[in-house]
């Protein structure tokens, strides 16, 4: 049974995982497949379909926008979200291409609601913040759009926690809408923000989250403990990052005892790890995303993980993982 959480304080109902498309979408699947992993996720219970204007330089947005066309479903019945931030025109993009400026996020979202082929968005994420625009400029924008029914919500995606208290700060003064979710990284190898930065925000403005990566690129699969499999993300071309980033021998050394524990728990590595994101009261929902049948839904066994992860087998993650930030004393 697929659970739904409040987002933050709004009324605004996810379920407990969600379903994305980075990198996968137009990279690794085509339209049959997404069709058939949107549909068995929303067979699911999933009602959160993410998406970016960045992902495939659009081409994902306009894959999703099939899907949805085709499927027909409900539109009350889902939610879909955008970013806007990066642009979809790669390195040919021009000055007001990308950013957060006025003039891009008003061209951003009439151009992600045609590639998705829907009217409004439920969720407009600012993919990161702009430092050479005004929040108060983003504020004004963001509240317009919802004034103008084209965005229900507006969120930050990898802001500090003091960018989202002056975006609220503004909001405050100028009686608008001010963002109500976050879409940071939140996994076993990245915790700082979700569990310590944002601690405030949590408590004093009442955010949710919608977290992504909770596999880690994979990583908490096991499926690179011997190795980087062909076809995976860490060969895909632009994504030699993540491997820098990911695929380091302490890593691998954790994911192997963590991979022990989860045999011990009769749970597969991934669905442990996914359970861990979801077993953090500040996460609304943790966004999947799958290749393969199998592998979407071995990943919604994680609900059935969940209530496992007792104070006792949380500790012994810790230990196992050596990655629990330090609270600040005060």
């Amino acid at each position: 049974m697929m659970e739904y959480r409040r987002m933050g304080r709004t009324g605004l109902q996810l379920s407990a995982l969600s379903f994305g498309s980075w990198v996968t979408f137009a990279k690794q699947v085509d339209d049959g497949l997404s069709d058939r992993l949107m549909g068995i996720a929303y067979d699911a219970g999933v009602n959160f379909f993410d998406n970016a204007e960045v992902y495939a330089g659009g081409e994902s947005e306009k894959m999703m926008g099939r899907v949805l066309k085709a499927k027909n479903w409900d539109r009350t019945s889902f939610v879909v979200s955008s970013k806007v931030f990066f642009g979809w025109r790669g390195k040919d993009k021009k000055p007001n291409q990308h950013g957060l400026g006025r003039k891009h996020i008003v061209e951003a979202c009439h151009e992600a609601l045609k590639r998705l082929q829907v009217d409004y968005l439920d969720l407009y994420y600012c993919h990161r913040p702009d430092k050479n625009v005004p929040i108060e400029e983003v504020v004004r924008t963001m509240n317009t759009l919802i004034e103008q029914g084209k965005i229900l919500y507006w969120g930050t995606s990898e802001w500090s926690a003091a960018e989202i208290v002056e975006a609220h700060a503004i909001a405050a003064r100028l009686n608008l809408e001010a963002p109500v979710v976050e879409q940071p990284e939140y996994n076993l190898f990245n915790r700082q923000k979700v569990e310590v930065d944002y601690l405030p925000i949590f408590h004093n403005l009442g955010m949710g989250t919608t977290i992504w990566s909770p596999l880690a690129s994979g990583l908490l699969t096991g499926k690179y403990n011997d190795g980087i499999p062909e076809g995976s993300r860490l060969t895909l071309e632009g994504y030699g990052w993540l491997k820098d980033k990911s695929y380091t021998e302490q890593k691998l050394n954790a994911v192997r005892n963590l991979g022990k524990l989860a045999n011990d728990l009769g749970a597969s590595l991934a669905t442990l790890s996914i359970a861990w994101t979801i077993a953090n009261p500040h996460v609304s929902t943790a966004i999947l995303g799958a290749t393969k049948e199998s592998q979407l839904q071995e990943n919604f066994k994680a609900l059935e993980v969940l209530p496992k992860l007792t104070a006792n087998v949380l500790d012994e993650i810790n230990n196992i993982m050596g990655t629990k930030p330090v609270l600040p004393e005060y």
